[in-house]
């Protein structure tokens, strides 16, 4: 028999009925928020197993709110999911979630139904303010806690509101702010996709403590001064905020134009392109910039002739430095170049390719083969592929999911969310996120270096005046 949810359920017969009081006792009592008429309701009790049942009765969106206050919470945060997390169908449910939460004195009830609006509303930008939005967000800004101002600012960005884009401005550009707020302002203030925060972003690449996100932020902007403002700062950026840097620049034609000239004119070293760099901006499919890379970088193969005869020159050139043929903590300098932008190893790196920790990184032929031939054998969640967008940004990337509303992708140095709106073509490929040529452009003695690092049973200590 079917069950009836929440989402099919008369979005009225969730709201107290005439001269209900809006509290934590009456919100727990289902009667008063269930429908009268007859029909089979989800149970929700204290028991695990009951719990379950109403959980796999709701919404599968429903998921990423917790189970720790029982009805109380499923009545407010879960309405507002199980409503339009698929669909805003209506401006009623925004509607009576605003008065709901602007009616009720239960400050406790007032942040559930937020989270609720904002789990619903997540990744979504331009939907119209529900009825008495500008009085609610007048007094929420007014709040005593910060997790309530901050979901005022949240909701007030995604219904376009100047009030909350120009508190975040201001959080952000303040230099005396927490780091961690600054950060999160600028993160939320990036879903908007406001051009007018390109300034700001250009002027936050100076500043250490927000320079990451501002950097990879960059990236979702067509602005032709960005390129000058990256190259410029680039000496002074550590080496994961250099990598963000050649990433955005690497994601327009517009941008990498600028890039290759200051590879070219030493401003930029060349060993900053590794192989994942030349591959992104090889699927600009620029012709004048393809011809560039050939001249500067080299010509780069997705594949190899003769796999085995490739891996035993590596092998010679390998032993061919004594009985302990490299130097491990250089290793892990020439690791964290190359290779941890993706691969988890020990205690540091990314996750975009698999953990190596736990890998046959005893067997020399195993490291070459997976090193030099990483198109070999290429598990289905690690297949990349390339997003194009409408105002010509090109993204690599593995697909970590996707639905009607847009795609997150996990490129080389962060996780993006895409509208789908905002596309122009997805490519999917047949080769690993990993490109060939990897090593192409390290010293032997680098390469002896990588391997006898990646050989180590454990964690080696970075050599000494190395960040």
């Amino acid at each position: 028999m079917d069950i009836p949810t929440v989402a099919n359920l008369p979005i009225q017969r969730f709201y107290p009925r005439k001269g209900a009081k809006l509290s934590h006792s009456t919100i727990g009592r289902r009667n008063e928020y269930l429908p009268s008429h007859p029909v089979q309701r989800p149970t929700v009790q204290t028991h695990p197993s009951e719990r379950r049942l109403a959980a796999e009765s709701l919404p599968g969106s429903l998921s990423c709110v917790k189970f720790t206050r029982l009805f109380r919470k499923l009545s407010a945060g879960a309405v507002a999911l199980g409503l339009f997390s698929s669909a805003l169908r209506a401006e009623g449910p925004l509607d009576r979630l605003t008065a709901l939460a602007a009616g009720t004195a239960d400050t406790t009830l007032r942040l559930d139904v937020l989270r609720g609006m904002e789990a619903a509303l997540r990744g979504r930008n331009g939907v119209s303010a529900p009825a008495g939005w500008t009085e609610l967000e007048t007094t929420l800004a007014a709040a005593p806690d910060e997790e309530t101002r901050r979901l005022a600012r949240n909701l007030g960005t995604v219904f376009g509101s100047p009030r909350a884009l120009e508190t975040l401005r201001t959080i952000a550009a303040n230099p005396q702010a927490a780091g961690a707020d600054r950060t999160a302002a600028v993160d939320t203030l990036l879903r908007t996709r406001d051009a007018a925060l390109v300034p700001l972003l250009q002027k936050l690449t100076a500043e250490a403590g927000v320079r990451a996100t501002a950097i990879r932020g960059l990236a979702a902007f067509d602005d032709a001064k960005t390129p000058s403002v990256l190259l410029a700062g680039f000496p002074q950026f550590n080496a994961a905020e250099q990598r963000d840097a050649l990433n955005t620049l690497a994601s327009r034609a517009a941008y990498a134009r600028p890039l290759v000239e200051a590879v070219r004119s030493g401003a930029v070293p060349k060993a900053t392109l590794t192989a994942d760099l030349v591959r992104q901006l090889r699927s600009l499919k620029d012709t004048t910039l393809a011809a560039d890379l050939t001249q500067i970088w080299g010509v780069m193969k997705e594949t190899s002739p003769d796999m085995k005869a490739e891996v035993e020159r590596m092998k010679k050139l390998y032993w061919a430095g004594g009985s302990q043929p490299g130097d491990a903590p250089r290793g892990r300098v020439v690791f964290n170049q190359v290779c941890s932008q993706c691969h988890h190893l020990f205690d540091t790196g990314g996750n975009v390719g698999p953990d190596i920790t736990g890998a046959n990184r005893a067997d020399l032929d195993y490291l070459l083969q997976n090193i030099l031939y990483p198109n070999a054998v290429i598990p289905n969640e690690y297949l990349a592929s390339t997003v194009e967008t409408k105002d010509e940004r090109v993204l690599t990337g593995v697909i970590k999911s996707q639905d009607a509303n847009g795609i997150s992708l996990q490129t080389a140095n962060e996780l993006v969310t895409v509208p789908r709106a905002e596309i122009r073509k997805i490519e999917a490929t047949a080769v690993s996120m990993m490109p060939e040529g990897l090593i192409a452009n390290l010293t032997e003695q680098q390469i002896r270096d990588l391997l006898y690092y990646l050989s180590r049973p454990g964690q080696v200590p970075l050599p000494a005046g190395t960040k």
